[in-house]
């Protein structure tokens, strides 16, 4: 089986990807949806990931493609997290922190959706630390 985004769009079209079974959208679900416990525990949305990722991505190639999609969304914005905290001092990170939160609740909502679908999603505004 390969991989969608290590072909470009010719080879894309030409390949037929094979969609995975129940097991292993369910986990991939579960690496995007345990971002969400950065909201309760201080670091949990990079930890949560990271943990799901690092258990399951031998299991299947789809768990590793999430869960490292999943990783890579979880560190960016808590690195824009940290910016708009330290933007606070100037008053316009108050607003910057809203818009994210809002936007990471959305954003997680949407690729546990196409996880679960068993569709290879890729978060718009990301920083790929891990390919």
């Amino acid at each position: 089986m390969t991989e969608p985004d290590m072909l470009n769009d010719a080879e894309l079209d030409s390949t037929i990807v094979v969609k995975p079974d129940k097991d292993a959208r369910n986990w991939a679900m579960i690496c995007h949806l345990s971002g969400l416990s950065g909201f309760v525990i201080p670091f949990g949305n990079v930890l949560g990931p990271l943990v799901v990722w690092a258990i399951k991505k031998d299991d299947h190639s789809f768990i590793d493609d999430q869960g490292k999609e999943a990783l890579n969304f979880q560190l960016t914005m808590t690195l824009c997290l940290i910016v708009s905290a330290i933007m606070i001092i100037v008053l316009v990170g108050i607003l910057l922190v809203s818009i994210l939160c809002i936007y990471i609740l959305f954003m997680i909502i949407i690729a546990s959706i196409k996880a679960n679908d068993g569709i290879y999603y890729r978060y718009p505004l990301t920083i790929r630390f891990f390919k």
